[in-house]
C-alpha cells in the first residue's frame, strides 16, 4: 500500500528537483497494464485512503502526526544501516546507527528525532538503490496494486528489505499489533501528503507525471542527492547537434578573406 504515502507526494513534490536520466527513456513495455492498475490504485486512493486520511488530520495534531512520522522512520534505521554497509559507505552507517541509538534513547523511542537537531541528517537506503549503486540496472517500471509505483529492481529490494524491519519479527497473536502499526503509518504518511494531490490532479496525464517523478527520485536516492548530470544522453536525432554547430564557431573566421578583399 505504498501508493498514496509515495507515489501521490513524490510525483508532486520531486519532479521538479531530481536529474535526469532514467525517466527519459523509461522502460515501460507493461504500460498498457500498468495503466489499468494505477486507474484501481487512483479509486482505492479516492473513495478508501484519502477519506480516511482527511479525518485522521481532522482529528490528530501536526506534532502528534509528526512523531508518528518520526518513530516509523527510526523502524527503518536498521535497513538504513545494513544497506549503507553493503555499498561500502562505513561514515554514513555510523551515521545512521547514532540517529538509531539517539532517538530510541533520547529521541522516546523515536518520536523525537533528536538526531537531526544535533545534525545527523536522515539518509533514506534500501537494498533497491544498493542494487543501483553497484550498477545494477531498474530494469522494467512496474505498477504495483496497493503497493504504488516500483521497478524490477525495487521490487527486489523490497522484499529484500523485509527482514530489516522490526515489526517482520512479531508473529501469532501480535500480528495484530505489526498490521495496526503498518495501517497507521499508511494513514498517517498519506496525511502528510494532502496538499500535493492539488499538484497532480492539474496534470494532463497523471501516469506519466508519477512515473517520471518516481524514477527522477530513485535516480535521486541512489546517487546521494548529487546524480552524475553526465549521464544523460541527448535524443538520437539531436546527438550531432555539436557538430552542426562547429561551422557557426568558424563563421568569423569565413569572414575575414572577404574584408581582406575589400582593401
Amino acid at each position: 500500500m505504498r501508493y498514496a504515502g509515495i507515489s501521490l507526494a513524490l510525483a508532486a513534490l520531486l519532479v521538479s528537483g531530481c536529474a535526469h536520466h532514467p525517466a527519459d527513456n523509461p522502460s515501460d513495455p507493461l504500460e498498457p497494464v500498468n495503466r489499468v492498475v494505477f486507474k484501481i490504485n487512483e479509486t482505492a486512493d479516492k473513495y478508501a485512503l484519502r477519506p480516511i486520511a482527511k479525518g485522521y488530520v481532522y482529528i490528530t495534531p501536526a506534532p502528534i502526526r509528526t512523531g508518528i512520522g518520526n518513530f516509523f522512520d527510526n523502524l527503518d534505521e536498521p535497513r538504513n544501516i545494513i544497506n549503507a554497509l553493503l555499498q561500502g559507505k562505513p561514515l554514513q552507517a555510523s551515521k545512521n546507527l547514532g540517529r538509531l541509538v539517539l532517538n530510541s534513547t533520547a529521541g522516546l523511542v523515536g518520536f523525537i528525532d533528536v538526531a537531526s537537531e544535533v545534525g545527523l541528517a536522515r539518509h533514506e537506503e534500501g537494498f533497491g538503490q544498493t542494487l543501483g549503486y553497484w550498477g545494477v540496472g531498474e530494469g522494467w517500471y512496474l505498477m504495483l496494486p496497493l503497493l504504488g509505483p516500483s521497478t524490477n529492481r525495487d521490487l527486489v529490494g523490497f522484499v529484500v528489505d523485509i527482514p530489516t524491519k522490526p515489526l517482520w519479527y512479531l508473529s501469532g497473536s501480535e500480528d495484530v499489533y505489526a498490521l495496526s502499526a503498518t495501517g497507521i503509518n499508511l494513514v498517517n504518511t498519506r496525511a502528510n501528503y494532502l496538499s500535493a494531490d492539488s499538484i497532480l490532479e492539474q496534470q494532463f496525464d497523471r501516469y506519466l507525471f508519477v512515473r517520471t517523478a518516481y524514477l527522477q527520485q530513485r535516480w535521486n536516492l541512489i546517487h546521494d542527492g548529487n546524480p552524475p548530470l553526465d549521464d544523460f544522453e541527448l535524443p538520437d536525432d539531436e546527438s550531432d547537434a555539436p557538430a552542426a554547430a562547429a561551422p557557426d564557431a568558424d563563421a568569423p573566421a569565413a569572414k575575414k578573406p572577404a574584408a581582406t578583399k575589400k582593401k
